[in-house]
Formats: structure tokens, C-alpha cells, sequence
């Protein structure tokens, strides 16, 4: 399933990134360029990172990251 429309990120990749040692959502992005156009897959990119952590016995990320629009 397709988690970044606009990068073209599926889950597959994230969790490759994770097993390429990406474990933080900063690392992540700058990997995959997942999040870093208009937001909206950040919550479940999230989500399938910390899945992915957790399936190979790392601590998920702890920071939390929150889209805020300024509009």
C-alpha cells in the first residue's frame, strides 16, 4: 500500500528503510522523502516505521511530530 502519494513511498520501503537503520522519522524523510510535500501520510509513515521498529526489537521513535496549518 502506498503510504506517500506524492513520493511515491509504499510501507515496503519504509520498512526496508528501517532495516537499513533509519530510526527516526527525520532519518525517514530524508531517505525516502516520505512527508516532505504536503504532510497528510505522516501520522500512518509514522505509524509503519514504529511497526516496523518494533518487528526488529528497536524502541520505537520517541518524538512526535504534529502537522499545524497556518492558514
Amino acid at each position: 500500500m502506498y503510504i506517500c502519494i506524492c513520493n511515491a513511498v509504499n510501507e515496503t520501503a519504509i520498512q526496508e528503510a528501517v532495516g537499513n537503520g533509519v530510526r527516526s522519522f527525520r532519518d525517514l524523510s530524508a531517505q525516502t522523502g516520505c512527508g516532505t510535500q504536503c504532510g497528510s501520510c505522516v501520522k500512518l509513515a509514522r505509524d509503519v516505521m514504529d511497526q516496523a521498529l518494533l518487528d526488529i526489537g528497536s524502541p520505537r521513535s520517541d518524538v512526535k511530530l504534529e502537522i499545524v496549518s497556518h492558514g
